[in-house]
């Protein structure tokens, strides 16, 4: 039986989270017998919760068909284990019909994301998350990002009118507007952290209520991933800065050297730790083999110690 929309708040507030990247063969069709290889893997190491199709995931990049087959799978190989949420994507009409085909596939909740394309005032996206709510019994996030930035005043309206709302995810890093949300909702939802590499920003948002975040590196060092969140909630500074230093500051340096890296270098993070991540679809581009190779260097050494 899925979660019931506390219980998945509860169940993902308790841990670190991750992304899994979707694998594709070599003709970009997705291989779905290494995706649930791979979600096997990461369910073994004591993970709070899933996303399917997700921003890692490709998401994006994925049919209606393609991403029901992937909730699908990742339901069947970890589901009642570990906590499945299925991304919507897309206008309000797609993400309706991608949270009940969740719902019917067995999820325990959804990340809605941001509309792709479309600007709208705070009206409108009260309205858009609402239609999201309202498609499902499952437990909703909402993903505030992008051209959907929810202001603390909409983040309540939504809480007020719907129930099953019991997450919000930040994407944008704006202090005051994150302060002022969770000033103005306290624990009434769960804050996550959802800026490109959350490691990076971990520490100090703690302080700010976002008690857990994504972690795209747990796809390939998920062992670092889970010591790392462990220093943060500790609030082990001198521990938190000794691993930025060590590996998420020279992983930044090469994330940065292209747009669309923040996901092509965590695919090609598995190829380095010999997991075979596979290529990311267009208009993503894979990491140069020199990239690739300075990549491996780095994540053997952290390895190693």
């Amino acid at each position: 039986m899925p979660l019931a929309p506390e219980e998945l708040a509860a169940a993902l507030g308790s841990g670190l989270l991750s992304f899994p990247v979707t694998h594709f063969d070599d003709d970009l069709r997705v291989d779905e017998a290494r995706y649930r290889e791979h979600l096997a893997w990461q369910a073994s190491f004591g993970v709070a919760g899933l996303f399917a199709g997700g921003g890692t995931g490709e998401g994006f990049s994925l049919t209606s068909a393609e991403h029901d087959r992937v909730v699908r799978a990742a339901v069947a190989e970890v589901g009642g284990r570990v906590p499945v949420v299925a991304a919507a994507t897309g206008g309000t009409a797609q993400a309706v019909e991608q949270v009940r085909a969740a719902q019917a596939a067995g999820a325990d909740g959804v990340l809605l994301l941001p509309p792709y394309l479309t600007e709208a005032g705070q009206a409108g996206l009260v309205e858009h998350v609402s239609a999201v709510c309202a498609a499902t019994d499952l437990g909703v996030i909402a993903y505030s990002r992008a051209n959907a930035v929810l202001e603390d005043v909409t983040v309540e309206r939504l809480a007020d009118r719907n129930p099953n709302l019991v997450g919000l995810k930040d994407g944008v890093g704006d202090i005051e507007r994150m302060t002022r949300t969770y000033a103005r909702l306290g624990d009434r939802l769960l804050h996550v952290g959802g800026l490109p590499t959350a490691e990076t920003s971990a520490l100090p948002l703690l302080q700010l209520g976002v008690t857990t975040y994504s972690s795209a590196m747990y796809n390939f060092v998920p062992e670092f991933a889970l010591e790392f969140f462990a220093a943060v909630r500790a609030q082990d500074r001198a521990e938190v800065y000794r691993r930025l230093n060590e590996f998420v500051i020279p992983y930044l340096d090469i994330r940065d050297r292209q747009k669309g890296y923040a996901v092509s270098i965590v695919k090609a993070g598995l190829t380095a730790v010999g997991r075979h991540g596979g290529r990311v679809r267009p208009p993503l581009t894979d990491l140069r083999p020199s990239e690739l190779a300075e990549l491996t260097a780095l994540v053997e050494e952290v390895r190693r110690r």
